[in-house]
């Protein structure tokens, strides 16, 4: 795993939303987006650990994890999102 600079990286907090909720605002967000550029999504739902990823392969995208958050009441799970070249 690389740990890419994220300063022209766009960004989306999900965290609080439920399931379905984190990939429907990442669905959203990626509509909005260029192929080739980059988003990385915050969620503390223990399910968008499953959910991103399985979207994101469906869809086109790529999905990485990056290292888990410290300093959190629970557990926050952090992808980087690179948009594809078809539409989310």
């Amino acid at each position: 795993m690389t740990n890419e600079p994220i300063d022209n990286i766009q960004k989306l907090d999900a965290c609080g939303y439920r399931c379905p909720m984190p990939v429907i605002r990442m669905e959203a967000r990626l509509r909005r987006m260029a192929p080739g550029e980059q988003l990385l999504v915050r969620a503390d739902d223990p399910v968008a650990a499953l959910d991103i990823p399985h979207f994101c392969r469906e869809a086109g995208h790529e999905a990485r994890r990056r290292p888990d958050e410290q300093g959190h009441d629970a557990p926050i799970c952090v992808f980087l999102v690179t948009r594809g070249p078809n539409p989310a």
